[in-house]
């Protein structure tokens, strides 16, 4: 009886699992398969038209705005993405070892993530305005959104070294200054080494956060016309969507795809020379 049950929920779990996943990649399996069809215009009634590449040599020959849009996009989710590690990781080093307040400063950290996108973005739309009137004058456009999205990509980043700074020896940055070392030296040669893995995890999200957002770049891309993959996308389902953005949806899709696989082959391959060395 226990072993007729124990089967059932292992079949439940497992077709649980198969719908849950199917949900998630099944949307983009068809961007997939579609970014390959002949059929122009993709309504969900022509069907699958010619196989061909035609889609992806649109996408490099006769979409120059689409191109300056991915331009634009990898700048901007770059640039904010290394400042937001930059000063993630030098914050969740400051709040590990921060005596009083720590509780305070992590949720003060926290609140641009679990608060809407949309109170974010007024807010940084309202505080242009205010700069400005103050006599700091400030143009919207890729400076103002790449601080916008490092600002409410940092406390990712904080949330991603932070586990791993738990993990580490509480004694080695004393051990570091015991050796001789100065506190700025001890922190980039003995602490930061050690967080490489949660730093890389921290930019690789950020930089997804950045490429996605949509609410915050559109409020505050200014009059100039800076135009990322959301913006394109929105301003295009106003007459129809270009379909080579299937075929760029496909790249970036297969690049994140081949960059966590090798991120996770060299982790633990990583984490086996250090059990080996530990044995």
């Amino acid at each position: 009886m226990k072993s007729t049950k124990s089967k059932l929920f292992l079949c439940f779990k497992w077709a649980f699992l198969i719908i849950v996943l199917a949900c998630i990649y099944l949307p983009i399996l068809l961007i997939i398969v579609y970014s390959f069809s002949g059929e122009p215009n993709i309504g969900g009634v022509n069907g699958f038209g010619q196989f061909t590449f035609a889609l992806y040599k649109k996408l490099f020959t006769n979409s120059p705005r689409l191109m300056d849009a991915t331009k634009n996009t990898l700048i901007i989710g770059v640039s904010s993405a290394l400042i937001a590690t930059f000063i993630g990781t030098l914050t969740s080093v400051g709040l590990y070892y921060l005596r009083k307040g720590k509780k305070a400063v992590n949720f003060v950290s926290e609140i641009t993530v679990v608060n809407a996108d949309i109170v974010t973005a007024v807010g940084f739309f309202l505080l242009s305005i205010f700069l400005t009137r103050i006599g700091l004058p400030v143009e919207k456009g890729m400076g103002w959104l790449i601080v916008a999205h490092a600002v409410i990509t940092t406390p990712y980043v904080i949330l991603t070294v932070s586990p791993r700074l738990h993990q580490l020896n509480p004694n080695l940055y004393e051990a570091g200054l015991d050796l001789g070392a100065g506190p700025m030296r001890s922190l980039f040669t003995v602490i930061v080494p050690q967080l490489i893995g949660g730093m890389v995890s921290g930019f690789a999200l950020a930089f997804t956060l950045s490429l996605d957002d949509f609410v915050v770049t559109n409020l505050n891309k200014g009059t100039n016309g800076v135009e990322t993959i959301t913006t394109f996308v929105y301003a295009s389902l106003r007459r129809s969507l270009d379909p080579a953005i299937r075929a760029l949806s496909t790249i970036i899709f297969v690049i994140v795809l081949v960059a966590l696989i090798i991120f996770n082959v060299v982790k633990n391959k990583k984490l086996k020379t250090q059990q080996k060395i530990i044995k």
